[in-house]
């Protein structure tokens, strides 16, 4: 009988959940905690202040020499005609409209200029979309079983695979928009504006002559042209490798962005600085629907400055930051020296004495 107990005893103690009499188990390790006294509290405060407000302030500066103009033309009137080109497109499917907006540069655009589109309330992030693609098939392995996250757009009507299959692929935005000033058509550059990474390890071009290899592919039902008619007269800019079609397949993170679209041809006399400052002609054709989402589609025009596009907020965020920092020092160093103790008083303290 005691021999029992004793091993149902040792049984216990092997099955026991509690930790072993270690430095870590047991939290005994030494650690440091600081005390935080006006002495350590109000320099911090005041340091971080005289940094980031003309850190913020420098920031602010640079993002204003970048030059920046948006045109919203998504209610811009049809080329001879009294409706919107957003209207046409809502009442007739699949119709085309030209639209033409005038605009003024009221300062030069000097250094490598860029042209971006813009949409706002338009929600690349969803969880749905964003998986809505197959990343075999835009290496160029075609196939035609198409991944199952294209559906429903991995197959027409009558049960063509499509290429390039999905909602990303499908909703490409197609709008074109060109420059001009006096007539003269201003060129714009539609590579370089992918980033090389992409291009390089993520789009391939099945091997071979592009078009019989697309033979038994539909194109996207939202598309006008196929897929190896994006770019005919550059043969490195068409097919999965297209830039427009990489910049559009890497979704946004927020519900309104931009996207680059075109670079300014520099290479030519009149534009080697950029754009000087005038009137200009932006035209349109008008193909991508946005009113039913209640949606917006701008053109920008930007310059660039050493530390990208114009964008204030950072430069903002840091004087905000700064000012917080050096308005609390200032206000916990009235409290600390209108309410503090001497050191005489406190040694003195016990517990009879008078709370004020």
């Amino acid at each position: 009988m005691s021999t029992q107990n004793v091993e149902n005893e040792e049984t216990a103690a092997s099955k026991s959940k509690r930790p072993s009499d270690s430095a870590f188990k047991q939290q005994r390790l030494p650690a440091w905690q600081p005390v935080l006294t006006a002495r350590t509290v109000l320099p911090t405060f005041f340091v971080i202040g005289v940094l980031f407000i003309p850190i913020g302030v420098v920031l602010l500066h640079f993002s204003n020499t970048a030059n920046e103009l948006i045109i919203d033309y998504t209610r811009c009137q049809q080329v001879g005609g009294s409706q919107t080109c957003a209207d046409i497109l809502k009442n007739t499917t699949g119709s085309k409209c030209l639209c033409q907006l005038n605009f003024t540069l009221t300062a030069d655009f000097t250094g490598d200029v860029y042209m971006y589109y813009g949409l706002t309330n338009y929600y690349q992030n969803h969880r749905r979309y964003v998986k809505s693609r197959d990343d075999e098939q835009l290496l160029g392995r075609l196939s035609q079983t198409p991944s199952s996250d294209c559906t429903p757009f991995a197959y027409t009507d009558e049960g063509k695979p499509i290429a390039p299959c999905g909602a990303i692929a499908n909703s490409l935005f197609n709008d074109t928009l060109t420059l001009s000033q006096d007539g003269v058509k201003i060129d714009l550059l539609n590579t370089g504006i992918a980033w090389p990474s992409d291009k390089r390890v993520k789009f391939r071009n099945p091997e071979g002559n592009l078009t019989k290899a697309l033979e038994g592919f539909a194109k996207p039902l939202f598309w006008q042209t196929s897929l190896d008619e994006l770019d005919v007269s550059n043969p490195e800019n068409n097919g999965f490798q297209n830039e427009d079609l990489i910049v559009w397949m890497r979704t946004a993170a927020l519900p309104s962005f931009r996207k680059l679209y075109r670079r300014l041809d520099q290479t030519k006399n009149q534009f080697t600085k950029g754009l000087k400052a005038g009137n200009y002609t932006l035209d349109i054709n008008y193909n991508y629907p946005v009113i039913s989402f209640d949606g917006t589609k701008r053109m920008i025009l930007s310059t660039t400055s050493v530390l990208g596009g114009k964008n204030p907020f950072l430069g903002i965020a840091y004087i905000v930051v700064g000012a917080i920092c050096v308005t609390l020092g200032l206000a916990l160093l009235f409290i600390h020296m209108r309410c503090s103790r001497s050191n005489m008083e406190m040694m003195n303290v016990n517990p009879h004495t008078q709370y004020s």
